[in-house]
């Protein structure tokens, strides 16, 4: 079972996260902020994994701990769920259009953590919401799954829809990335080990 159940809390945090890999894309999200609360439920529907989160922190202070650290324990309990990799297909790529929006994902999970990520309205707000933090979120993934991870906004005006495309192309390279390709027969890697 490609599953993990973890929890962390810090002074800024409190995180409880459950996920399936070979799920259908059911889950509750409550993380406090309605915007990312948005982007999880896209991020579990397309990539089809089941996902409950429940995040409490300051957010009185901004939203930046609340953000960072579900990334955090979202690419832990990736890793976890992963285990050693046999039989991974590995790499995933999505290009995602959102209206007047294209976005794309380049994802491999072969154990090596780097985010690239390019976005032209990186320093807007959806209402409170910074783009920004949409970087955030996926740096902490990257580094806790050990997933190299490259999201690209193309084009698009509208930050809704850039964000949105962001996570729908991540969320389908995550669906090819994490297939288990019946022709692997142990860890897809010419080192031999991820």
């Amino acid at each position: 079972m490609r599953q993990a159940t973890l929890e962390r809390t810090t002074k800024e945090t409190q995180i409880a996260l459950s996920l399936d890999l070979d799920g259908s894309g059911e889950g509750v999200i409550d993380t406090g902020i309605g915007f990312f609360n948005h982007m999880l439920e896209l991020l579990k529907k397309h990539a089809l994994i089941n996902l409950t989160v429940k995040a409490t922190g300051d957010l009185d202070v901004d939203y930046h701990h609340t953000v960072e650290d579900t990334g955090l324990v979202f690419g832990r309990a990736l890793d976890r769920a992963l285990g050693d990799r046999t039989g991974l297909t590995r790499y995933g790529f999505a290009s995602i259009p959102m209206d007047e929006a294209l976005c794309e994902t380049s994802l491999d999970l072969g154990g090596r953590p780097f985010l690239v990520m390019q976005c032209a309205m990186k320093h807007q707000s959806v209402r409170d919401f910074e783009v920004k933090l949409v970087e955030e979120f996926f740096r902490a993934v990257s580094v806790e799954a050990r997933a190299n991870i490259h999201l690209r906004q193309i084009y698009g005006d509208e930050a809704h829809h850039v964000c949105e495309g962001l996570f729908k192309s991540f969320a389908r390279a995550l669906r090819a990335a994490k297939a288990i390709d019946p022709n692997e027969k142990g860890v897809p890697s010419s080192k031999g080990v991820i």
